[in-house]
């Protein structure tokens, strides 16, 4: 049901009961992220950095700041970020669609930002693909600034990273 009530019930009893955890990912989770990023529509993931070995090296190179959200067991919010000791960076940022619009997006970005800045880090930026309505209205909810002033290029070194959209 879409009633407003039952929505915020629903959330309410999510956090409320402590079901919803916010923690560090760790490569343990690799398998429910992975499923996560696989029912998002729109999600574009790539054959060598989304994999297993791939996700654990970039967790192994910026430990403890990228973030998931668990209900009952159950990945249903993740985020990998880390940054290059000037510049922190979110990726994959996702909520399951059920279990948006209750603050759990928010929730992970606070953690990533709060575990960045403990690593000295003063800014932080993220890419969005122009067609992602649903992401782009939750940055600018939030407060994030959208850059005009300048061009974003990709150079790749590895044409066998396929990259593939869900639909």
């Amino acid at each position: 049901m879409k009633d407003g009530k039952v929505v915020s019930s629903l959330s309410e009893d999510i956090m409320k009961e402590e079901k919803m955890v916010i923690r560090a990912m760790t490569i343990e989770d690799y398998d429910g992220v992975y499923a996560l990023w696989c029912k998002i529509s729109g999600f574009a993931l790539r054959s060598i950095d989304d994999s297993r070995e791939g996700v654990e090296r970039f967790i192994k190179r910026n430990p403890g700041i990228s973030v998931v959200a668990e209900y009952e067991g159950q990945i249903v919010g993740a985020i990998l970020s880390g940054h290059d000791g000037r510049r922190g960076c979110l990726y994959h940022v996702c909520v399951d669609a059920k279990f948006r619009r209750m603050k759990i997006g928010t929730k992970m970005v606070v953690f990533c930002m709060e575990a960045l800045k403990k690593e000295k880090i003063s800014k932080v930026s993220l890419i969005a693909f122009t067609k992602n309505d649903i992401g782009n209205a939750f940055w600018n909810r939030i407060g994030w600034t959208q850059r005009l002033d300048l061009n974003y290029y990709d150079f790749v070194l590895n044409t066998e990273n396929i990259v593939k959209f869900n639909e």
